[in-house]
Protein backbone atom coordinates (compact mmCIF):
# COMPACT_ATOMS: atom_id res chain seq x y z
CA UNK A 1 0.00 0.00 0.00
CA UNK A 2 1.36 3.43 -0.92
CA UNK A 3 2.23 5.76 1.94
CA UNK A 4 0.31 8.98 2.33
CA UNK A 5 1.86 11.93 0.57
CA UNK A 6 -0.02 14.44 2.72
CA UNK A 7 0.89 15.38 6.29
CA UNK A 8 -2.63 15.16 7.74
CA UNK A 9 -1.45 15.92 11.28
CA UNK A 10 0.16 19.17 10.19
CA UNK A 11 -2.96 20.25 8.32
CA UNK A 12 -5.29 19.47 11.23
CA UNK A 13 -2.94 21.24 13.63
CA UNK A 14 -3.24 24.43 11.60
CA UNK A 15 -7.03 23.98 11.50
CA UNK A 16 -6.91 23.98 15.30
CA UNK A 17 -4.87 27.19 15.31
CA UNK A 18 -7.61 28.92 13.34
CA UNK A 19 -10.52 27.28 15.12
CA UNK A 20 -9.56 28.31 18.65
CA UNK A 21 -9.55 31.98 17.63
CA UNK A 22 -13.15 31.71 16.46
CA UNK A 23 -13.92 32.42 20.12
CA UNK A 24 -12.79 36.04 19.63
CA UNK A 25 -15.54 37.17 17.20
CA UNK A 26 -18.09 35.36 19.38
CA UNK A 27 -17.45 38.09 21.96
CA UNK A 28 -19.36 40.65 19.83
CA UNK A 29 -22.77 38.89 19.90
CA UNK A 30 -22.08 38.05 23.55
CA UNK A 31 -21.76 41.76 24.35
CA UNK A 32 -24.96 42.48 22.38
CA UNK A 33 -26.73 39.76 24.37
CA UNK A 34 -25.66 41.40 27.61
CA UNK A 35 -26.79 44.82 26.37
CA UNK A 36 -30.28 43.61 25.43
CA UNK A 37 -30.62 41.33 28.45
CA UNK A 38 -30.59 38.14 26.34
CA UNK A 39 -29.05 34.81 27.24
CA UNK A 40 -25.29 34.47 26.73
CA UNK A 41 -25.28 30.66 26.95
CA UNK A 42 -25.19 30.04 23.15
CA UNK A 43 -22.02 32.09 22.79
CA UNK A 44 -20.23 31.09 25.99
CA UNK A 45 -20.82 27.41 25.27
CA UNK A 46 -19.60 27.79 21.69
CA UNK A 47 -16.51 29.70 22.86
CA UNK A 48 -15.62 26.87 25.24
CA UNK A 49 -16.20 24.29 22.51
CA UNK A 50 -14.16 26.04 19.82
CA UNK A 51 -11.24 26.73 22.19
CA UNK A 52 -11.18 23.14 23.44
CA UNK A 53 -11.43 21.71 19.93
CA UNK A 54 -8.87 24.13 18.55
CA UNK A 55 -6.31 23.48 21.30
CA UNK A 56 -6.85 19.75 20.95
CA UNK A 57 -6.14 19.80 17.23
CA UNK A 58 -3.25 22.21 17.65
CA UNK A 59 -1.44 19.67 19.82
CA UNK A 60 -0.88 17.56 16.71
CA UNK A 61 1.99 20.01 16.00
CA UNK A 62 2.26 21.77 12.63
CA UNK A 63 5.03 21.19 10.10
CA UNK A 64 6.91 24.50 9.65
CA UNK A 65 7.48 23.66 5.96
CA UNK A 66 3.87 23.83 4.78
CA UNK A 67 3.38 22.59 1.22
CA UNK A 68 0.56 23.17 -1.25
CA UNK A 69 -0.94 19.73 -0.50
CA UNK A 70 -1.28 20.44 3.21
CA UNK A 71 -2.60 23.89 2.32
CA UNK A 72 -5.46 22.44 0.25
CA UNK A 73 -6.45 20.07 3.05
CA UNK A 74 -6.16 22.70 5.77
CA UNK A 75 -8.28 25.26 3.90
CA UNK A 76 -11.02 22.76 2.98
CA UNK A 77 -11.26 21.32 6.50
CA UNK A 78 -11.17 24.78 8.11
CA UNK A 79 -14.20 25.98 6.15
CA UNK A 80 -16.12 22.82 6.98
CA UNK A 81 -15.15 23.01 10.66
CA UNK A 82 -16.11 26.66 11.19
CA UNK A 83 -19.50 26.00 9.58
CA UNK A 84 -20.17 23.10 11.95
CA UNK A 85 -19.01 24.98 15.05
CA UNK A 86 -20.80 28.14 13.93
CA UNK A 87 -24.11 26.27 13.93
CA UNK A 88 -23.86 25.57 17.67
CA UNK A 89 -25.28 28.96 18.82
CA UNK A 90 -28.35 28.39 16.61
CA UNK A 91 -28.95 24.93 18.05
CA UNK A 92 -28.47 26.07 21.65
CA UNK A 93 -30.87 28.99 21.17
CA UNK A 94 -33.51 26.60 19.90
CA UNK A 95 -32.91 23.62 22.20
CA UNK A 96 -31.34 25.18 25.26
CA UNK A 97 -28.85 23.20 27.36
CA UNK A 98 -31.00 20.76 29.35
CA UNK A 99 -31.29 20.77 32.27
CA UNK A 100 -29.43 24.07 32.71
CA UNK A 101 -31.26 26.27 30.21
CA UNK A 102 -34.76 25.83 28.79
CA UNK A 103 -35.31 26.14 25.03
CA UNK A 104 -35.51 29.79 24.03
CA UNK A 105 -37.20 29.36 20.67
CA UNK A 106 -38.23 25.69 20.45
CA UNK A 107 -40.31 26.32 17.33
CA UNK A 108 -37.39 27.87 15.45
CA UNK A 109 -36.53 26.35 12.07
CA UNK A 110 -32.92 26.34 13.28
CA UNK A 111 -33.79 23.63 15.82
CA UNK A 112 -33.27 21.23 12.92
CA UNK A 113 -29.50 20.49 12.64
CA UNK A 114 -29.72 20.40 8.83
CA UNK A 115 -31.25 23.88 8.83
CA UNK A 116 -28.68 25.21 11.29
CA UNK A 117 -25.80 23.82 9.21
CA UNK A 118 -27.30 25.26 6.01
CA UNK A 119 -27.67 28.72 7.60
CA UNK A 120 -24.14 28.72 8.97
CA UNK A 121 -22.48 27.56 5.76
CA UNK A 122 -24.57 30.12 3.88
CA UNK A 123 -23.22 32.72 6.29
CA UNK A 124 -19.52 31.86 6.22
CA UNK A 125 -19.50 31.35 2.44
CA UNK A 126 -21.37 34.67 2.07
CA UNK A 127 -24.07 32.95 0.06
CA UNK A 128 -27.02 34.62 1.77
CA UNK A 129 -29.48 31.78 1.13
CA UNK A 130 -31.65 31.23 4.18
CA UNK A 131 -33.97 28.67 5.70
CA UNK A 132 -35.48 31.13 8.16
CA UNK A 133 -39.21 31.19 7.61
CA UNK A 134 -39.57 34.09 10.05
CA UNK A 135 -36.85 36.74 10.21
CA UNK A 136 -37.85 38.82 13.20
CA UNK A 137 -36.74 39.63 16.72
CA UNK A 138 -39.88 37.90 17.99
CA UNK A 139 -38.50 34.58 16.73
CA UNK A 140 -34.78 35.16 17.27
CA UNK A 141 -32.72 37.21 19.70
CA UNK A 142 -30.80 40.24 18.46
CA UNK A 143 -27.54 38.63 19.49
CA UNK A 144 -28.15 35.46 17.47
CA UNK A 145 -29.15 37.55 14.46
CA UNK A 146 -25.94 39.55 14.81
CA UNK A 147 -23.97 36.29 14.88
CA UNK A 148 -25.72 35.45 11.61
CA UNK A 149 -24.45 38.71 10.09
CA UNK A 150 -20.98 38.31 11.59
CA UNK A 151 -20.45 34.90 10.01
CA UNK A 152 -20.70 36.58 6.62
CA UNK A 153 -18.25 39.32 7.49
CA UNK A 154 -15.71 36.78 8.73
CA UNK A 155 -16.07 34.68 5.60
CA UNK A 156 -16.02 37.57 3.16
CA UNK A 157 -12.32 38.32 2.84
CA UNK A 158 -11.51 34.80 3.98
CA UNK A 159 -11.08 33.14 7.34
CA UNK A 160 -7.70 31.75 6.40
CA UNK A 161 -6.56 35.10 4.96
CA UNK A 162 -7.45 36.66 8.32
CA UNK A 163 -5.55 33.91 10.12
CA UNK A 164 -2.47 34.49 7.95
CA UNK A 165 -2.67 38.19 8.80
CA UNK A 166 -2.67 37.70 12.58
CA UNK A 167 -1.14 34.28 13.35
CA UNK A 168 2.68 34.01 13.11
CA UNK A 169 2.53 30.21 12.76
CA UNK A 170 0.74 30.60 9.41
CA UNK A 171 2.99 33.25 7.90
CA UNK A 172 5.54 30.79 6.50
CA UNK A 173 3.04 28.85 4.39
CA UNK A 174 0.66 31.76 4.03
CA UNK A 175 1.08 32.07 0.26
CA UNK A 176 -0.10 28.50 -0.32
CA UNK A 177 -3.04 28.96 2.04
CA UNK A 178 -4.16 32.23 0.47
CA UNK A 179 -3.91 30.82 -3.04
CA UNK A 180 -6.05 27.86 -1.98
CA UNK A 181 -8.71 30.06 -0.38
CA UNK A 182 -8.71 33.37 -2.24
CA UNK A 183 -11.48 33.75 -4.84
CA UNK A 184 -10.36 34.11 -8.43
CA UNK A 185 -7.40 32.83 -10.48
CA UNK A 186 -4.89 34.19 -7.97
CA UNK A 187 -4.10 36.86 -5.40
CA UNK A 188 -1.69 39.71 -5.98
CA UNK A 189 1.19 39.92 -3.55
CA UNK A 190 1.10 43.55 -2.48
CA UNK A 191 4.06 43.55 -0.09
CA UNK A 192 7.25 41.48 0.32
CA UNK A 193 5.71 39.57 3.25
CA UNK A 194 2.51 37.60 2.61
CA UNK A 195 1.22 38.34 6.14
CA UNK A 196 1.48 42.07 5.38
CA UNK A 197 -0.48 41.51 2.17
CA UNK A 198 -3.20 39.74 4.15
CA UNK A 199 -3.31 42.61 6.65
CA UNK A 200 -3.52 45.15 3.80
CA UNK A 201 -6.50 43.34 2.27
CA UNK A 202 -8.29 43.05 5.59
CA UNK A 203 -7.47 46.69 6.39
CA UNK A 204 -9.21 47.87 3.20
CA UNK A 205 -12.11 45.53 3.94
CA UNK A 206 -12.50 46.86 7.50
CA UNK A 207 -12.21 50.51 6.41
CA UNK A 208 -14.98 50.16 3.78
CA UNK A 209 -17.19 48.32 6.28
CA UNK A 210 -16.84 51.09 8.87
CA UNK A 211 -17.47 53.79 6.26
CA UNK A 212 -20.69 52.12 5.14
CA UNK A 213 -21.89 51.70 8.75
CA UNK A 214 -21.22 55.40 9.39
CA UNK A 215 -23.08 56.54 6.26
CA UNK A 216 -26.07 54.28 6.88
CA UNK A 217 -26.43 55.23 10.52
CA UNK A 218 -26.15 58.94 9.64
CA UNK A 219 -29.44 58.55 7.73
CA UNK A 220 -31.16 57.77 10.99
CA UNK A 221 -29.36 60.53 12.88
CA UNK A 222 -30.46 63.25 10.42
CA UNK A 223 -33.98 61.81 10.17
CA UNK A 224 -33.88 60.66 6.54
CA UNK A 225 -34.39 56.98 7.40
CA UNK A 226 -35.42 56.29 11.04
CA UNK A 227 -35.54 52.55 10.26
CA UNK A 228 -31.77 52.51 9.78
CA UNK A 229 -30.92 52.21 13.47
CA UNK A 230 -27.39 51.63 14.72
CA UNK A 231 -28.14 47.90 14.92
CA UNK A 232 -29.39 47.82 11.32
CA UNK A 233 -26.48 49.94 10.10
CA UNK A 234 -23.97 47.55 11.69
CA UNK A 235 -25.87 44.47 10.47
CA UNK A 236 -25.93 45.68 6.87
CA UNK A 237 -22.35 46.94 6.97
CA UNK A 238 -21.29 43.45 8.05
CA UNK A 239 -23.15 41.82 5.15
CA UNK A 240 -22.62 44.23 2.24
CA UNK A 241 -18.84 44.20 2.00
CA UNK A 242 -18.60 40.38 2.13
CA UNK A 243 -21.30 40.25 -0.61
CA UNK A 244 -23.35 38.25 1.85
CA UNK A 245 -26.88 39.61 1.78
CA UNK A 246 -28.16 38.46 5.18
CA UNK A 247 -30.46 41.12 6.59
CA UNK A 248 -32.26 41.23 9.93
CA UNK A 249 -35.25 42.62 8.02
CA UNK A 250 -37.68 40.13 6.48
CA UNK A 251 -38.07 42.34 3.38
CA UNK A 252 -34.32 42.87 3.02
CA UNK A 253 -33.35 46.37 1.79
CA UNK A 254 -36.92 47.07 0.70
CA UNK A 255 -37.52 48.00 4.35
CA UNK A 256 -35.35 51.12 3.97
CA UNK A 257 -35.48 54.41 2.11
CA UNK A 258 -34.39 55.08 -1.44
CA UNK A 259 -31.41 57.03 -0.05
CA UNK A 260 -30.22 53.99 1.90
CA UNK A 261 -30.54 51.87 -1.25
CA UNK A 262 -28.47 54.33 -3.29
CA UNK A 263 -25.77 54.30 -0.55
CA UNK A 264 -25.57 50.53 -0.51
CA UNK A 265 -25.18 50.21 -4.32
CA UNK A 266 -21.61 51.64 -4.56
CA UNK A 267 -20.53 49.52 -1.60
CA UNK A 268 -21.77 46.40 -3.36
CA UNK A 269 -19.80 47.52 -6.42
CA UNK A 270 -16.74 48.00 -4.19
CA UNK A 271 -17.23 44.57 -2.64
CA UNK A 272 -17.09 43.00 -6.10
CA UNK A 273 -13.87 44.88 -6.94
CA UNK A 274 -10.38 43.44 -6.48
CA UNK A 275 -9.40 44.72 -3.02
CA UNK A 276 -5.79 45.00 -4.13
CA UNK A 277 -6.89 48.00 -6.21
CA UNK A 278 -8.03 49.81 -3.07
CA UNK A 279 -4.62 49.19 -1.53
CA UNK A 280 -2.98 50.80 -4.57
CA UNK A 281 -5.32 53.79 -4.28
CA UNK A 282 -4.53 54.21 -0.58
CA UNK A 283 -0.80 54.08 -1.32
CA UNK A 284 -1.08 56.85 -3.90
CA UNK A 285 -1.34 54.88 -7.14
CA UNK A 286 -4.96 55.66 -8.03
CA UNK A 287 -4.16 55.27 -11.71
CA UNK A 288 -3.78 51.52 -11.15
CA UNK A 289 -7.53 51.20 -10.69
CA UNK A 290 -8.34 53.41 -13.67
CA UNK A 291 -6.00 51.44 -15.94
CA UNK A 292 -7.06 48.00 -14.74
CA UNK A 293 -8.74 46.19 -17.66
CA UNK A 294 -10.59 43.73 -15.44
CA UNK A 295 -12.09 46.58 -13.41
CA UNK A 296 -13.24 48.39 -16.56
CA UNK A 297 -14.78 45.19 -17.94
CA UNK A 298 -16.50 44.61 -14.58
CA UNK A 299 -18.03 48.10 -14.57
CA UNK A 300 -19.09 47.64 -18.18
CA UNK A 301 -20.89 44.38 -17.38
CA UNK A 302 -22.72 46.04 -14.47
CA UNK A 303 -23.73 48.96 -16.69
CA UNK A 304 -25.07 46.72 -19.48
CA UNK A 305 -27.17 44.54 -17.15
CA UNK A 306 -28.48 47.63 -15.33
CA UNK A 307 -29.39 49.44 -18.56
CA UNK A 308 -31.32 46.49 -20.00
CA UNK A 309 -33.28 45.83 -16.81
CA UNK A 310 -33.99 49.55 -16.33
CA UNK A 311 -35.31 49.84 -19.88
CA UNK A 312 -37.61 46.86 -19.34
CA UNK A 313 -38.95 48.23 -16.05
CA UNK A 314 -39.33 51.77 -17.37
CA UNK A 315 -41.25 50.53 -20.39
CA UNK A 316 -43.83 48.88 -18.15
CA UNK A 317 -43.47 45.42 -19.69
CA UNK A 318 -41.16 44.13 -16.99
CA UNK A 319 -43.83 42.80 -14.65
CA UNK A 320 -45.90 39.61 -14.63
CA UNK A 321 -49.66 39.73 -14.20
CA UNK A 322 -49.90 36.91 -11.67
CA UNK A 323 -47.53 35.05 -9.37
CA UNK A 324 -45.65 32.36 -11.34
CA UNK A 325 -45.75 30.13 -8.27
CA UNK A 326 -48.71 30.26 -5.91
CA UNK A 327 -47.90 32.21 -2.77
CA UNK A 328 -44.64 33.76 -4.02
CA UNK A 329 -46.06 37.29 -3.96
CA UNK A 330 -49.24 39.27 -3.46
CA UNK A 331 -50.92 40.77 -6.56
CA UNK A 332 -51.60 43.96 -4.61
CA UNK A 333 -47.84 44.22 -4.05
CA UNK A 334 -47.33 43.88 -7.81
CA UNK A 335 -49.86 46.58 -8.62
CA UNK A 336 -48.31 48.99 -6.13
CA UNK A 337 -44.77 48.64 -7.45
CA UNK A 338 -45.62 48.48 -11.14
CA UNK A 339 -47.51 51.78 -10.88
CA UNK A 340 -44.60 53.40 -9.03
CA UNK A 341 -41.89 52.17 -11.42
CA UNK A 342 -43.33 52.06 -14.95
CA UNK A 343 -42.54 55.31 -16.77
CA UNK A 344 -40.60 56.68 -13.77
CA UNK A 345 -36.88 57.20 -14.39
CA UNK A 346 -35.45 57.25 -10.86
CA UNK A 347 -37.32 54.19 -9.50
CA UNK A 348 -36.66 52.22 -12.69
CA UNK A 349 -32.96 53.00 -12.56
CA UNK A 350 -32.69 52.42 -8.80
CA UNK A 351 -34.44 49.04 -8.75
CA UNK A 352 -32.58 47.90 -11.86
CA UNK A 353 -29.17 49.06 -10.64
CA UNK A 354 -29.67 47.63 -7.16
CA UNK A 355 -30.74 44.18 -8.35
CA UNK A 356 -28.22 44.03 -11.19
CA UNK A 357 -25.32 44.90 -8.89
CA UNK A 358 -26.63 42.65 -6.12
CA UNK A 359 -26.85 39.60 -8.40
CA UNK A 360 -23.66 40.15 -10.42
CA UNK A 361 -21.58 40.69 -7.27
CA UNK A 362 -23.44 37.76 -5.60
CA UNK A 363 -24.47 39.99 -2.67
CA UNK A 364 -28.06 38.75 -2.74
CA UNK A 365 -29.83 41.78 -1.28
CA UNK A 366 -33.20 42.78 -2.69
CA UNK A 367 -34.94 46.15 -2.70
CA UNK A 368 -38.09 44.57 -4.13
CA UNK A 369 -39.43 41.11 -4.89
CA UNK A 370 -38.13 40.40 -8.39
CA UNK A 371 -40.50 37.43 -8.58
CA UNK A 372 -42.91 40.10 -9.81
CA UNK A 373 -40.68 40.84 -12.82
CA UNK A 374 -41.42 39.40 -16.23
CA UNK A 375 -39.49 36.59 -17.90
CA UNK A 376 -36.97 38.79 -19.81
CA UNK A 377 -35.76 40.56 -16.65
CA UNK A 378 -35.75 37.35 -14.61
CA UNK A 379 -33.75 35.36 -17.17
CA UNK A 380 -31.25 38.20 -17.44
CA UNK A 381 -30.78 38.12 -13.67
CA UNK A 382 -30.44 34.34 -13.82
CA UNK A 383 -27.59 34.54 -16.33
CA UNK A 384 -26.05 37.35 -14.25
CA UNK A 385 -25.70 34.80 -11.44
CA UNK A 386 -22.82 33.24 -13.39
CA UNK A 387 -20.83 36.46 -13.93
CA UNK A 388 -19.44 37.14 -10.47
CA UNK A 389 -17.18 39.83 -9.11
CA UNK A 390 -13.48 40.45 -9.72
CA UNK A 391 -10.63 38.19 -8.69
CA UNK A 392 -9.50 39.18 -5.20
CA UNK A 393 -12.99 40.44 -4.31
CA UNK A 394 -15.50 38.91 -1.93
CA UNK A 395 -17.86 37.98 -4.78
CA UNK A 396 -18.61 34.44 -5.90
CA UNK A 397 -19.65 32.70 -9.16
CA UNK A 398 -17.28 32.22 -12.12
CA UNK A 399 -15.61 35.67 -11.80
CA UNK A 400 -15.53 38.45 -14.35
CA UNK A 401 -11.81 38.04 -15.09
CA UNK A 402 -12.37 34.49 -16.36
CA UNK A 403 -15.09 35.62 -18.75
CA UNK A 404 -12.84 38.46 -19.90
CA UNK A 405 -9.95 36.09 -20.65
CA UNK A 406 -12.29 33.64 -22.40
CA UNK A 407 -13.66 36.40 -24.63
CA UNK A 408 -10.16 37.65 -25.45
CA UNK A 409 -8.95 34.13 -26.23
CA UNK A 410 -11.95 33.53 -28.51
CA UNK A 411 -11.14 36.77 -30.31
CA UNK A 412 -7.53 35.57 -30.62
CA UNK A 413 -8.70 32.27 -32.12
CA UNK A 414 -10.85 34.06 -34.69
CA UNK A 415 -7.91 36.29 -35.66
CA UNK A 416 -5.41 33.43 -35.98
CA UNK A 417 -7.93 31.41 -38.00
CA UNK A 418 -7.99 34.23 -40.56
CA UNK A 419 -4.21 34.77 -40.24
CA UNK A 420 -2.62 31.34 -39.57
CA UNK A 421 0.89 32.77 -39.66
CA UNK A 422 0.19 35.29 -36.88
CA UNK A 423 1.35 34.85 -33.28
CA UNK A 424 -0.99 36.78 -31.01
CA UNK A 425 -0.79 36.28 -27.23
CA UNK A 426 -3.70 37.01 -24.91
CA UNK A 427 -2.95 40.04 -22.75
CA UNK A 428 -4.48 41.25 -19.51
CA UNK A 429 -3.52 44.66 -18.22
CA UNK A 430 -0.49 44.83 -20.52
CA UNK A 431 0.83 41.45 -19.39
CA UNK A 432 0.83 38.30 -21.50
CA UNK A 433 -1.25 35.50 -19.99
CA UNK A 434 0.48 32.14 -19.92
CA UNK A 435 -1.20 29.55 -22.14
CA UNK A 436 -1.35 27.16 -19.18
CA UNK A 437 -3.31 29.77 -17.22
CA UNK A 438 -5.76 30.16 -20.12
CA UNK A 439 -6.29 26.39 -20.24
CA UNK A 440 -6.85 26.45 -16.49
CA UNK A 441 -9.53 29.14 -16.87
CA UNK A 442 -11.31 27.11 -19.54
CA UNK A 443 -11.06 23.97 -17.39
CA UNK A 444 -12.46 25.73 -14.34
CA UNK A 445 -15.35 27.30 -16.25
CA UNK A 446 -16.26 23.99 -17.89
CA UNK A 447 -16.02 22.18 -14.55
CA UNK A 448 -18.21 24.84 -12.95
CA UNK A 449 -20.92 24.46 -15.60
CA UNK A 450 -20.78 20.64 -15.50
CA UNK A 451 -21.06 20.68 -11.72
CA UNK A 452 -23.99 23.09 -11.99
CA UNK A 453 -25.96 20.82 -14.31
CA UNK A 454 -25.15 17.67 -12.33
CA UNK A 455 -26.16 19.37 -9.07
CA UNK A 456 -29.39 20.65 -10.63
CA UNK A 457 -30.20 17.11 -11.75
CA UNK A 458 -29.59 15.70 -8.28
CA UNK A 459 -31.74 18.40 -6.67
CA UNK A 460 -34.47 17.61 -9.20
CA UNK A 461 -34.40 13.93 -8.24
CA UNK A 462 -34.53 14.80 -4.55
CA UNK A 463 -37.47 17.15 -5.10
CA UNK A 464 -39.32 14.34 -6.90
CA UNK A 465 -38.53 11.99 -4.01
CA UNK A 466 -40.17 14.26 -1.44
CA UNK A 467 -42.95 15.55 -3.70
CA UNK A 468 -41.63 19.11 -3.88
CA UNK A 469 -42.93 20.74 -7.07
CA UNK A 470 -40.45 23.20 -8.54
CA UNK A 471 -40.36 25.00 -11.88
CA UNK A 472 -37.25 24.72 -14.03
CA UNK A 473 -36.27 28.30 -13.20
CA UNK A 474 -36.69 27.68 -9.45
CA UNK A 475 -34.57 24.55 -9.58
CA UNK A 476 -31.84 26.05 -11.76
CA UNK A 477 -31.72 29.29 -9.79
CA UNK A 478 -31.49 27.43 -6.45
CA UNK A 479 -28.53 25.47 -7.80
CA UNK A 480 -26.80 28.52 -9.31
CA UNK A 481 -27.46 30.57 -6.16
CA UNK A 482 -25.86 28.03 -3.82
CA UNK A 483 -22.95 26.93 -6.01
CA UNK A 484 -22.19 30.55 -6.97
CA UNK A 485 -22.80 31.87 -3.42
CA UNK A 486 -25.44 34.26 -4.77
CA UNK A 487 -28.25 33.63 -2.25
CA UNK A 488 -31.77 34.21 -3.56
CA UNK A 489 -33.21 32.57 -6.64
CA UNK A 490 -36.70 32.69 -8.10
CA UNK A 491 -40.09 31.41 -7.00
CA UNK A 492 -40.13 29.85 -3.54
CA UNK A 493 -36.40 30.57 -3.14
CA UNK A 494 -36.88 34.18 -4.23
CA UNK A 495 -35.60 37.23 -2.33
CA UNK A 496 -38.56 37.24 0.06
CA UNK A 497 -38.72 33.43 0.29
CA UNK A 498 -36.44 30.74 1.72
CA UNK A 499 -34.94 27.30 1.11
CA UNK A 500 -36.97 25.76 3.93
CA UNK A 501 -39.15 23.72 1.55
CA UNK A 502 -36.23 21.51 0.50
CA UNK A 503 -35.67 18.20 2.25
CA UNK A 504 -32.92 17.79 4.85
CA UNK A 505 -30.93 15.78 2.31
CA UNK A 506 -31.37 18.56 -0.26
CA UNK A 507 -30.25 21.21 2.22
CA UNK A 508 -27.19 19.20 3.23
CA UNK A 509 -26.37 18.74 -0.46
CA UNK A 510 -26.57 22.52 -0.93
CA UNK A 511 -24.41 22.88 2.21
CA UNK A 512 -21.73 21.01 0.24
CA UNK A 513 -22.38 23.07 -2.90
CA UNK A 514 -21.85 26.32 -0.99
CA UNK A 515 -18.62 24.95 0.50
CA UNK A 516 -17.33 23.82 -2.91
CA UNK A 517 -18.39 27.10 -4.56
CA UNK A 518 -16.67 29.31 -1.99
CA UNK A 519 -13.39 27.44 -2.37
CA UNK A 520 -13.77 27.52 -6.16
CA UNK A 521 -14.16 23.78 -6.70
CA UNK A 522 -10.53 22.75 -7.28
CA UNK A 523 -9.25 22.80 -3.64
CA UNK A 524 -12.16 20.54 -2.66
CA UNK A 525 -12.32 18.19 -5.64
CA UNK A 526 -8.56 17.64 -5.63
CA UNK A 527 -8.96 15.96 -2.25
CA UNK A 528 -11.07 13.29 -3.94
CA UNK A 529 -8.30 12.23 -6.34
CA UNK A 530 -6.05 9.25 -5.43
CA UNK A 531 -3.03 11.11 -6.82
CA UNK A 532 -3.39 13.75 -4.12
CA UNK A 533 -3.00 11.25 -1.29
CA UNK A 534 -0.46 8.74 -2.66
CA UNK A 535 3.24 8.99 -3.20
Amino acid sequence: MNALRVDVRASLSLVGSVLKYLAVPLCLPLVVALYYGETVVPFVATMVLTIALGVGLERLEPDPDLRAREGFLMVAVTWGAVAVVGAVPYLIEAHGVPPLVAPIHPESTLANPANALFETMSGFTTTGATVLGDISFESHTRSIMLWRQLTQWLGGMGIVVLAVAILPELSVGGAQLMDAEAPGPGIEKLTPRIAETARALWGAYLALTLLEIFLLYSLSVVGIDPAMTLYNAVAHGLTTMPTGGFSPEARSIEAFSATAQWIIIPFMVAAGTNFALFWHVLTGDSGKMIRDSEFKFYLGALAVVTAIVAAVLFGGSGFVSTAPVEGTFDTAYLETFSSQISGQLEPSLRYAAFQAVSIVTTTGYANMDFNTWGAPAQYLLFFAMFIGGSAGSTGGAVKIVRWYVILKSIRRELFTTAHPEAIRPVRLGGHTIDERAIRGIYAFTLLYLVLFFVAAGLLFLDSLRVGLELTVLELMSATAATLGNVGPGFGVVGPMGSYLAFSDAGKLFMFVLMWIGRLEIIPVLVLLTPEYWRR
